[in-house]
């Protein structure tokens, strides 16, 4: 069974997702940990209420990023992880974890990239008043949702719509998509051979 670690900033509706499908038994996988870079975000409580441990830090509490990231590898490694899910992760990767994870690093990202990346992707759909925004789950590069895609889906705007219907949209196809496109990469043996 493989074995992933989800990292989040936030809420965790994402990780929840992700949790309740292997839960059920359509997604066949473990999350060995939750990486979480705000302590106190709800998505810790998330995680216990699932029963798998969270690593949480304060960024700031580092010299560098490559020391924060080294220590996290090193977690990742003693749990076993394969795969490294990014979640509402609010953190650029660097060099340390991507070097490590080449090709296993995924991110979901709420636009029809390569339209609307970086912060608040639903904002800037809603400014930009496109009928036609939706999820993307793509690999992770050294840039901000830059790496190629996997799999989108869209979703329809409506002038009428308020930002928290948007907002609904998007979730409702991101808890739905993400477990799927993760039970396929699990399948596809050549995971992790990607450039």
């Amino acid at each position: 069974m493989s074995k992933l670690a989800v990292f989040a900033s936030g809420s965790g509706s994402n990780f929840e997702a992700i949790a309740s499908a292997i839960e059920k038994g359509s997604l066949d996988a473990e999350i060995a940990l939750v990486v979480c870079d705000r302590p106190g975000a709800k998505v810790e409580k998330r995680a216990e209420r699932f029963g798998i441990p969270v690593l949480s830090f304060y960024p700031k509490s580092y010299d560098s990023k490559a020391e924060f990231e080294n220590f996290i590898l090193q977690q990742l490694n003693d749990a076993g992880v394969e795969l490294i899910i990014l979640a509402g992760y609010m953190r650029l990767i660097g060099p340390t974890l991507l070097r490590a994870f080449e090709g296993r690093i995924i991110n979901i990202h709420p636009s029809l990239l390569p339209s609307f990346p970086g912060k608040d992707a639903i904002g800037q759909a809603m400014k930009a008043k496109v009928k036609i925004s939706g999820v993307t789950v793509h690999y992770v590069d050294e840039g901000m949702d830059t790496g190629p895609i996997i799999d989108q889906e869209t979703i329809r705007i409506s002038t009428k719509d308020t930002r928290e219907e948007v907002e609904g949209k998007i979730q409702a196809v991101e808890h739905r998509l993400y477990p799927a496109v993760i039970h396929s990469l699990l399948q596809d043996k050549s995971i992790g051979t990607r450039r």
